[in-house]
């Protein structure tokens, strides 16, 4: 579960102040019951008659609900103390953390009535349960539910990024500045923690001036085995999961970004006609998005500046193969076919446009042009060709 590193809250210490070890009730005196309904169950018809549809009948209509999640491996925890576990794990991640705390709030109360006493495991069960707190806005508990399980794992980095965040949340500054530089000590690469240490620096400065280091706690100092024991743990396959997906997601914005300034490049350069220039630019761009329609019709033109005909129209084939109806397509391929003395093709290609759009100029200029050079050779072809 918590492996997502959640923004701090935007209110305060809200929500149900209950003390980490107590359970939540399920319906409160003041909440209203929902009367039952006076409606008759679903009926069926067969052969005219309606009937109750059978319990056989009614589970064959439910989809089989997956809960292999539950029975997961859960540390030192006992079978049924580790399905509760798994099961708030689950809840969370589904966004229900209301439901997920009181499962770790049974997990808790269930190892403290069977003596288990791993700190390990009860570490991260109040660790979790603190992210139920922090996500329903109740920073108080989750601090109490952080310190316990610090308590029990010193130096434990979500514990310690939950806390910065719920300090964060009830403008105890200060305090959060300490848990997150704690946490930068541990793992240089948490970005929320980088962030937030600028955001509550700023802060800081505002509120004590230039002073305002002075006016902090004391930072701890982790020891080097805390920070090797935190790199030599093994990640779980949820993890290195995320982290390829954020991989991915960052070098997806990265091939964007390039893509993007290397387009914009190629038309600056098309615009100061520097065609062999921008027909790299353009190339480049090909290897980013290989199905790019508009890269291939603007790459195109520049082949077409250099009478590099053949190669202009295979791009316009390209262009006409993700997009059939695309006349710039169509035209461009036109003025290569022309370039290539294939006026009867040019002259398909442009019947093409003006059937797709009948006030393209260019296209009826170019048609009559393409018209005459094709009679021309028409009779070009006639006068050499041999009488019998």
């Amino acid at each position: 579960m918590g492996n997502a590193q959640e923004k701090p809250p935007g209110s305060g210490g809200g929500g149900e102040q209950a003390t980490p070890g107590s359970r939540r009730r399920g319906r409160g005196a003041g909440s209203v019951e929902k009367p039952q309904s006076q409606t008759s169950p679903q009926k069926g018809v067969a052969n005219g008659t309606q009937r109750e549809k059978s319990h056989e009948e009614e589970s064959q209509d439910r989809p089989a609900v997956d809960t292999s999640y539950l029975d997961a491996p859960a540390g030192a925890l006992p079978p049924h103390l580790g399905r509760l576990k798994n099961e708030g794990n689950h809840l969370f991640k589904n966004g229900q953390f209301g439901a997920a705390l009181e499962k770790y709030t049974q997990a808790i109360d269930g190892c403290a009535d069977a003596g288990i006493d791993s700190p390990e495991d009860l570490c991260i069960l109040h660790s979790n349960r603190a992210a139920c707190y922090l996500k329903d806005g109740n920073s108080t508990d989750c601090i109490q539910d952080c310190n316990r399980a610090l308590e029990l794992q010193p130096y434990s980095l979500k514990p310690l990024l939950r806390r910065a965040m719920a300090y964060e949340s009830l403008e105890r500054y200060r305090k959060a500045y300490v848990d997150y530089k704690t946490v930068l000590q541990i793992d240089t690469g948490v970005q929320a923690a980088h962030d937030s240490v600028h955001r509550i620096t700023k802060l800081l400065i505002e509120q004590d001036g230039p002073e305002w280091r002075e006016k902090l706690p004391e930072i701890p100092a982790v020891p080097l085995s805390v920070q090797q024991q935190h790199w030599e743990k093994p990640v779980s396959a949820e993890v290195l999961q995320a982290r390829a997906a954020r991989a991915a997601q960052e070098e997806a914005r990265r091939q964007e970004s390039r893509f993007t300034l290397l387009k914009q490049e190629g038309n600056d350069l098309v615009k100061r006609s520097c065609f062999q220039e921008a027909l790299d630019k353009y190339s480049e761009c090909l290897k980013i998005k290989p199905n790019e329609c508009a890269v291939y019709t603007n790459r195109a033109i520049c082949f077409l500046k250099l009478s590099r005909y053949e190669e202009a129209k295979q791009d316009c084939d390209s262009a006409l193969q993700l997009e059939p109806l695309n006349k710039k397509a169509f035209y461009r391929r036109a003025l290569a076919h022309k370039g290539l003395q294939d006026y009867l093709s040019a002259s398909s290609d442009l019947q093409e446009v003006l059937q797709l759009d009948p006030n393209v100029h260019e296209a009826e200029q170019e048609l009559e042009v393409v018209t005459g050079l094709l009679r021309q050779s028409l009779m070009d072809s006639t006068a050499h060709t041999p009488r019998v």
